[in-house]
C-alpha cells in the first residue's frame, strides 16, 4: 500500500487548472494531493466570465493591439492600462510584450495556440461527462458587436485568420443580429457571431465540483503556501510558509499568478505577469441575456451565468501587491447600460482577480530546467478554463511518459 503522507504527485493550485490536472493524474492511477493557500476556486478560477473560448486564437500581443495601445493606456478606466506605480517594474515584461507583437511571432502564437483549443475543445465533453459536470456546459455562442463599419472592417483580419483554422462565424447586420441578442443600444450597427463559443454555468460553482470529484475519488486537498522546491533523489522537497515541508515523487505547478515566485527557487526566471481582471456580478433578473456578448472596442464582456449576469473584463496590468481600484469595475458596469439599455444595475457585486499572463499569450507547459519531476502549467492569461481541459491532458501525458498529445514545444517554459 502506499504511504499517503507521501503522494505520487503534489499539485500546488486548487484552481481550475490544478485541479484539472490532478484529476487527469488520478484518473491514470497516481495518488495525488492538491496544496493551495487558500482553498478550492480562491483566485481568478471563481471570478471570471465563465467562456470557452475555442475561438479565441488570435495572442494579446499583435499589431492591432500596437495601433490601440497608446490611446487605451491613456485612459485610467480604459480597456488596457499600467498603474504609474507599476510602471518601471512592467517595462521588462512590456519589452517582451512588443518584441511578441511582430507578425512572424504572431503567427507562430495563433498557430500554437489553435493547437492548444483544438486540443481542449476535443478534451473538455469527455472530462466534464467523468467528472459529473457535463449538465453545466452551455453551447450559447457569442455576439461580438461594432459601433460603426469602420471597427468591423477593422476586425476582418482577425475572421480571416480564424476562418483559415476552420472557425465558424457569421458577420451580421443590425437586424439579424438583434434576433440573436434583443436590447442592444441603437449604436451596433454590425456584429459577428460565434457558434463555437461554449460557457460554463457558473465557474466558480465548476471548480468547487471537480474539488468534489477529487476527493470523492480519494484525493487530497490541504490549505497550504508553498513557497519554495527543492529537488532530491528521486522526488522534490516542498516549503511552506509556516516552515513545514513535503515530498512527493512529482509536482504540478499550477499555482496561477503566484506561480513563477515558486518557480524562482528551482533557479528559474519566467517573465509570468499578471492582468488584473475586474467585473461586477448582478442579479439573473438584471437583463434578458441570451448569449455572451463581448464590447471589443470596450474591452469587456457580459455574460449570462446562473448566479447572475456578469459584467466584466479589461487588462490591468498591475501585479500583485497594489489595492484593487474598483472605478474600472463601475466605468464597464456604467458604460454596459448605456450599451444595454434595459440593464438593471442595482445589487451588484464586484471582484477583482488576478489573471496570469505571459509576453506572448501562450502559458507555460512543460518540465522545469532544474528537474524532470516538476512540471509547470501556468500563464494561461484569461484562458485558463477555457484550456483547462487540454492542459490537464497534456501534464497527465508528461507524468505518466507518454507522448504529449500536441507539440508542447511552443509552451516550453524556457522559451523566454
Amino acid at each position: 500500500m502506499k504511504d499517503a503522507a507521501q503522494p505520487d504527485l503534489i499539485v500546488i493550485g486548487a484552481g481550475v487548472v490544478g485541479l484539472s490536472a490532478a484529476i487527469a493524474a488520478q484518473a491514470r492511477g497516481l495518488l495525488v494531493t492538491v496544496l493551495d493557500r487558500e482553498g478550492p476556486a480562491a483566485g481568478a478560477s471563481a471570478g471570471n466570465a465563465g467562456a470557452f473560448a475555442f475561438t479565441d486564437i488570435l495572442p494579446l500581443a499583435s499589431p492591432g493591439i500596437l495601433k490601440k495601445a497608446p490611446k487605451w493606456l491613456l485612459d485610467p478606466l480604459g480597456p488596457l492600462t499600467v498603474p504609474p506605480a507599476y510602471a518601471a517594474q512592467i517595462a521588462p515584461w512590456m519589452f517582451r510584450f512588443w518584441r511578441a507583437c511582430s507578425p512572424k511571432r504572431v503567427a507562430h502564437s495563433t498557430a500554437a495556440q489553435t493547437a492548444m483549443m483544438d486540443l481542449s475543445k476535443a478534451e473538455l465533453e469527455p472530462f466534464l461527462a467523468a467528472t459529473g459536470t457535463l449538465p453545466m456546459l452551455r453551447k450559447e455562442g457569442n455576439l461580438q458587436v461594432y459601433e460603426s463599419e469602420a471597427e468591423l472592417k477593422a476586425s476582418l483580419p482577425g475572421w480571416k485568420a480564424r476562418a483559415e483554422h476552420g472557425i465558424e462565424f457569421r458577420h451580421l447586420d443590425a437586424s439579424a443580429m438583434r434576433e440573436i441578442q434583443p436590447g442592444l443600444a441603437p449604436r451596433f450597427a454590425h456584429g459577428t457571431f460565434t457558434p463555437g463559443w461554449y460557457s460554463i454555468a457558473d465557474p466558480k460553482l465548476y471548480t468547487l465540483a471537480l474539488a468534489d470529484h477529487f476527493g470523492a475519488r480519494g484525493g487530497a486537498i490541504e490549505r497550504a503556501e508553498i513557497v519554495a522546491l527543492r529537488p532530491v533523489e528521486g522526488g522534490i522537497d516542498l516549503t511552506a510558509a509556516d516552515g513545514k515541508t513535503r515530498r512527493a515523487r512529482h509536482v504540478v505547478l499550477a499555482a496561477g499568478a503566484f506561480s513563477h515566485r515558486i518557480a524562482r527557487t528551482l533557479g528559474e526566471r519566467i517573465p509570468l505577469e499578471t492582468e488584473r481582471g475586474y467585473n461586477t456580478t448582478l442579479p439573473s433578473n438584471a437583463f434578458d441575456l441570451r448569449t455572451q456578448v463581448t464590447f471589443g472596442g470596450h474591452g469587456f464582456v457580459v455574460t449570462r451565468l446562473s448566479t447572475g449576469i456578469r459584467v466584466g473584463g479589461a487588462v490591468e496590468l498591475g501585479g500583485l501587491k497594489l489595492p484593487p481600484n474598483f472605478r474600472r469595475a463601475e466605468a464597464m458596469l456604467k458604460k454596459a447600460q448605456t450599451f444595454l439599455p434595459g440593464l438593471k444595475s442595482e445589487g451588484g457585486v464586484q471582484w477583482m482577480g488576478f489573471r496570469p499572463s505571459l509576453p506572448d499569450s501562450l502559458p507555460a507547459i512543460g518540465r522545469a530546467r532544474a528537474t524532470p519531476h516538476v512540471i509547470y502549467a501556468f500563464g494561461h492569461g484569461h484562458l485558463g478554463l477555457t484550456q483547462s481541459a487540454g492542459t490537464a491532458r497534456l501534464v497527465a501525458d508528461l507524468l505518466t511518459g507518454q507522448r504529449p498529445a500536441i507539440d508542447i514545444q511552443s509552451f516550453s517554459p524556457q522559451r523566454f
